[in-house]
């Protein structure tokens, strides 16, 4: 009897640390998802591609956003998060395609934009809000996009 809860003590506490590495990693990917995007806007040499990546990217972001807020498993605090961070992509789509009362991003400007966006995201931790669920899940949905 004594090996068997020393057995079930030992899993669990596996099992804990392997969560918490998860949660990590889907926060990191999240922000590696949004570095890359920095990286090839960079790459990029002309405004056209500079421009069709970043909305690329800011679409797949907000799709996979709403996918997740869509899904009836996804709590409501989950759900609040999910909104602020789907409003804060938008709004940056709407700003680099000059939307909603927004001036557009100047071709000249797209790197700065990228990098702003970058910026924003990680200051803001917006990720970290959003539990290991749901970040797994916002990841899944970019990895099939």
């Amino acid at each position: 009897m004594r090996k068997l809860t020393t057995f079930f003590m030992m899993a669990f506490l596996v099992v804990s640390m392997s969560l918490s590495a998860q949660t990590n990693d889907a926060h990191s990917k999240l922000k590696n998802h949004i570095n890359d995007m920095v990286e090839k806007v960079q790459e990029a040499d002309n405004p056209d591609d500079k421009r069709a990546i970043l909305n690329s990217d800011l679409n797949k972001l907000i799709t996979a956003v709403e996918r997740v807020e869509s899904m009836s498993a996804v709590s409501a605090e989950d759900k609040v998060g999910l909104a602020e961070f789907k409003s804060s992509l938008q709004d940056k789509h709407d700003e680099l395609n000059g939307k909603e009362d927004f001036a557009r991003v100047n071709n000249n400007q797209l790197n700065n934009f990228a990098n702003f966006i970058q910026q924003d995201f990680e200051q803001a931790d917006r990720v970290v809000t959003l539990s290991l669920t749901t970040a797994l899940l916002i990841v899944i949905i970019l990895l099939l996009l």
